[in-house]
C-alpha cells in the first residue's frame, strides 16, 4: 500500500470517527465525542503528512512534525498549520481523560466533560478534516 492509499484510509477512518462523534453529541456521551474527535484529528493529520511523502511518527500529536515540515505543503495549507497543530495539541491533552477520567482524583469522564467541550472538540475535528480533504483533492488532481 502506498502513501496515497494509506492517507485515503486514514481519512475514511477519521470521517467515521466524526460520524460517531456527531451521534454521541446528541446522545449526551460527551467524553466519547472528545475521544473520537481527537482520534479523527490524529488520523487526518497523519494523512496530511503521508500526502506530502512523510511517514508520520507513532505518537498521537503530530503537530510539531507538521510545523517542522511546513515547506512541503501548499501555501494555503502552510497558513493553517499553526491552527491545526494547536487543535492537535489541545485534543491530545484530553485523550486519556476522555477515556479514563481523572484516575488520581476519582473523577469519571462523564463528570469532566460537558456539551460545550464536546461541541468544541467536534468542530475542531471537522475543521482539520475539511482542510486535509482539500489537500487530498489537490494531490489527486
Amino acid at each position: 500500500m502506498n502513501n496515497l492509499e494509506l492517507a485515503k484510509s486514514n481519512l475514511r477512518q477519521a470521517e467515521e470517527r466524526i460520524r460517531h462523534a456527531r451521534e454521541a453529541v446528541e446522545g449526551g456521551n460527551y467524553p466519547f465525542v472528545v475521544r473520537q474527535s481527537q482520534e479523527a484529528v490524529e488520523l487526518a493529520l497523519k494523512a496530511s503528512l503521508r500526502l506530502v511523502g512523510i511517514e508520520p511518527p507513532k505518537w498521537h500529536d503530530v503537530g510539531p512534525v507538521l510545523k517542522r515540515e511546513r515547506d512541503k505543503f501548499p501555501e494555503w495549507f502552510k497558513e493553517k498549520i499553526d491552527e491545526l497543530a494547536s487543535i492537535s495539541r489541545s485534543l491530545r491533552k484530553e485523550r486519556e481523560m476522555a477515556m479514563y477520567g481523572d484516575e488520581e482524583t476519582g473523577v469519571s469522564p462523564e463528570e469532566l466533560y460537558i456539551r460545550s467541550d464536546a461541541e468544541y472538540a467536534l468542530k475542531a475535528a471537522e475543521t482539520v478534516l475539511s482542510n486535509v480533504c482539500r489537500l487530498l483533492n489537490e494531490v489527486i488532481k
